[in-house]
């Protein structure tokens, strides 16, 4: 049996991608504060429910990720979720000096990572969304 090196670099990437909204998304439901604050510092409105909400679809889709099951639509949902937090929580153009060089940072530094969810997204399967592909057991399923 060979080992495919291109499917480990897949897995690993994919729980990589995973784990990066994964933790964000653990500390988003069990301690809220941090986050609440810096939505509440650029006026985010509801944002108790919108952090909730974000904490959740960052669960769940980090275990899609994980789990090599719809791959193309956590991805999709990642890539709006990055543009919403760069343009709302990441405005460089607001600050000046060392704070908006670190904004700077996280802004490019989620183009990045976008950018990869992009590359992601084009090269996994592309499957239909029925019961027999939900619940399948193939689990070279991508989509």
């Amino acid at each position: 049996m060979t080992v495919n090196s291109s499917g480990i670099y897949m897995l690993l990437g994919r729980y990589l991608l995973g784990l990066y909204f994964l933790v964000p998304g653990v500390a988003k439901v069990l301690a809220p504060d941090l986050q609440l604050a810096l939505m509440h510092h650029h006026s985010i409105p509801y944002a108790i429910v919108l952090l909730y909400i974000a904490g959740i679809a960052q669960i769940a889709g980090a275990i899609a990720l994980m789990s090599n099951r719809f791959v193309r639509i956590a991805c999709i949902g990642f890539v709006i979720y990055i543009l919403i937090i760069n343009f709302s929580l990441h405005d460089f153009w607001n600050y000046s000096g060392g704070s908006a060089v670190r904004e700077l940072q996280s802004f490019i530094k989620n183009l990045g990572i976008l950018a990869g969810l992009l590359v992601l997204t084009g090269i996994s399967v592309k499957r239909s969304l029925e019961l027999k592909t939900i619940f399948s057991t193939d689990r070279n399923y991508s989509g």
